[in-house]
């Protein structure tokens, strides 16, 4: 469970922006909550200015009273510390907080996110706020969880100003020592580019040509710590004045700006915003389920909490279509399906003005006779019905590997070709979702020999110590798959000598000499062994086997026969390689090799668009079946038996669904 006040509980609710509307609506507000099952509101994301109109002035009274409104109609709170939007007054009096762009061109007040991370009065004005906050309301019997700041770098996820710069130098001192470290880790004998002072030193700004691409890696790894430590600054302040109050943030989904994997480790629980586009069809639950199952793998023993979503549509992409009845009920049982301990919307109330008037939210423009506040309800009805899963976790046997350092490094500049590092880690994890197999995401850091395979899609960069421990994960029994343009670099972005994929050629069995790359429309073709066949694009490595066997050979081009598709018995296990992006057949085949070998099954085979997911703990186990197929579907259970949570009846034998319909089974 995310906090000892809510046991046996799920969160539901919402962002409530009482500020924006006159006192007047607020007793209202609270009687609706009520009536749609909301247990928990966020307060404050966006009320610095209300609160705090000058650098001496606090106004918290319109806030306690909204505090102690809710309260008493037994609705507990999620404070936001309100940093995500500095006031106008504090560029006025401060301008160096605002960020510059690569170019040096400044950002201005008058949307969100205006400040540097690495501004100093910035993080002091913040931290004076939060302390205020903290100790008005640290101890308030509403207050269940902080929620620092708000979607952190969204808009603005880099600075280039004078003090960023300075912040920089003063980043690399601590990691490298002496300029002569700093030269060698960034090869910069090239180009003649030789630091000999370390005020020559820049942030990688607006050039004639690619920037050294190791100082743009290690900006990227300093842009993140700088907000991180924003994020810290406060965390430190609300820890010291509410220890027992759990702590968050809200994550955005494959969000590149910022190392999640980092910052996660200094969370109490994961949370984040899920906004599926709803023209994706049936890619929307394709989007969520990768997204929670990320999230979900960032703090692996702890349930998240699905912090954003959209009841109906959004306002800001170029077509914004509304979700279909029944979609935003499912989308949101997904999050619950997968791991989240809570299911939240932005926002309670949708807004009469702003930059977000068309953002759908729990209460729409034309009020509660409305089919999105209708549904609303319904939902919260229905998950005070799974307050018995809460605290219970999802427990995959598969693992892909997610690295926010290969993901930088690979998509810098000057590269052979555009490796979409995202694009093909979620295309593996739906072959994974649209068979009922469970997934978690790894860094190839951590402790993998719980998991019976672990695919490691694109792991350009990789350093000797992580390498070394996914080599001992096959050693000792697991099973693995890696992907072409895996094991390229270390972690300075250099090429480890002496031929691909480096550190992991002994588990491979083989080593690469080349690759040669296609464009679009051309293509090569995989012979397997049976004697199938199926298109390749994109990417060919030149194997030379050292053990490995051929599980299938390119059919064409000057590397013609040789492998394509390799399988090695290393130690107690064994090491899968896929030197090609085949096709969907193509793909199928070599997964379900690396799932055979180790011993991996769905948990229910179902037909399509059906999505099944295992929740368990504390001797509980709990089947989620979600049917976001447009026709009603029949599902055998096997051996599975228990009482369907929603409808009380026992579930044994098949399981009927309509269409966009779910069931949860407490089984036997």
């Amino acid at each position: 469970m995310i906090s000892s006040k809510f046991p046996s509980t799920i969160f539901y609710g919402g962002d409530y922006n009482p500020e924006q509307w006159p006192e007047s609506v607020w007793p209202e507000d609270v009687r609706l909550m009520k009536e749609a099952g909301v247990n928990l509101v966020s307060v404050g994301i966006f009320s610095w200015a209300r609160i705090q109109p000058d650098e001496h002035t606090f106004d918290f009274g319109w806030l306690d009273r909204v505090f102690d409104l809710l309260w008493a109609n037994g609705i507990s709170v999620c404070l936001a510390t309100c940093t995500a939007s500095p006031p106008a007054w504090m560029w006025r009096k401060y301008p160096n907080i605002l960020p510059e762009d690569a170019s040096g061109i400044p950002y201005n007040q008058g949307a969100r996110q205006h400040y540097s991370p690495s501004s100093s009065n910035y993080r002091r004005l913040a931290a004076v706020f939060v302390r205020k906050l903290a100790e008005r309301y640290g101890k308030h019997p509403a207050l269940v969880t902080w929620h620092i700041n708000n979607e952190y770098a969204c808009h603005m996820n880099e600075c280039h100003n004078a003090e960023s710069t300075l912040e920089f130098r003063a980043w690399l001192k601590r990691k490298y020592g002496t300029l002569e470290k700093l030269n060698e880790a960034w090869g910069a004998a090239f180009w003649s580019q030789l630091y000999h002072q370390w005020d020559e030193v820049l942030t990688p700004r607006r050039a004639p040509y690619h920037c050294n691409p190791t100082q743009q890696l290690d900006f990227k790894r300093f842009t993140s710590d700088e907000f991180l430590e924003c994020y810290l600054i406060e965390h430190r302040i609300l820890r010291e004045i509410s220890p027992a109050i759990p702590i968050t943030t809200n994550f955005i989904g494959f969000f590149k700006p910022l190392d999640y994997h980092r910052w996660a480790q200094e969370m109490d629980y994961v949370s984040w915003d899920n906004y599926p586009d709803p023209l994706l069809g049936h890619g929307a639950e394709a989007y969520g389920a990768v997204g929670h199952d990320l999230k979900r793998s960032q703090k692996k023993t702890m349930p998240f909490v699905l912090m954003e979503q959209a009841p109906a549509a959004v306002n800001w992409r170029p077509l914004n279509p509304t979700k279909n009845p029944g979609v935003m009920r499912l989308q949101s049982l997904q999050a619950v399906a997968r791991g989240a301990d809570g299911v939240m919307f932005f926002q309670w109330r949708a807004s009469k003005a702003g930059a977000e008037k068309y953002h759908s939210a729990m209460i729409p423009h034309a009020g509660v006779e409305t089919r999105t506040f209708k549904e609303i309800s319904q939902l919260g009805a229905e998950l005070k019905k799974l307050g018995a899963v809460a605290g219970t976790l999802v427990k995959p046997t598969v693992a892909i590997t997610f690295d926010w350092d290969a993901w930088w490094a690979v998509e810098l500049e000057s590269k052979v070709a555009r490796i979409d590092y995202v694009a093909w880690t979620q295309e593996i994890h739906r072959w994974f979702y649209e068979r009922n197999i469970a997934v978690d995401f790894v860094h190839p850091e951590e402790k993998l020999d719980g998991y019976s395979l672990v695919v490691a899609p694109a792991l350009y960069l990789l350093t000797k110590k992580n390498a070394d421990n996914v080599t001992a994960y096959v050693r000792g029994g697991g099973t693995l798959l890696a992907t072409y343009c895996s094991a390229i670099v270390d972690e300075n972005e250099h090429v480890v000598l002496g031929g691909y994929p480096a550190w992991l050629r002994e588990a491979l069995g083989l080593w690469i000499e080349e690759w040669a790359v296609m464009p679009e429309t051309q293509k090569n073709v995989l012979k397997f062994a049976g004697g199938e066949t199926c298109d390749a694009k994109h990417w060919c490595d030149v194997i030379h086997l050292e053990g490995a066997k051929a599980l299938a050979t390119f059919e064409s081009d000057f590397f013609a026969g040789r492998a394509a598709v390799t399988e090695n018995a290393f130690g107690k296990g064994a090491a899968f390689y896929l030197g090609t992006k085949p096709d969907a057949v193509g793909l199928t085949r070599v997964l379900e090799a690396a799932v055979a070998r180790a011993k991996v099954s769905p948990v229910l085979k179902t037909p399509a668009n059906v999505e099944v997911t295992v929740r368990e703990g504390g001797g509980k186990r709990f089947l989620f079946v979600l049917n976001h197929g447009e026709a009603a579907v029949e599902i055998a259970l096997g051996g599975i038996a228990g009482v369907e949570l929603f409808s009380g009846i026992r579930a044994t034998g098949t399981l009927k669904l309509a269409a966009l319909g779910a069931a949860v089974v407490s089984v036997e």
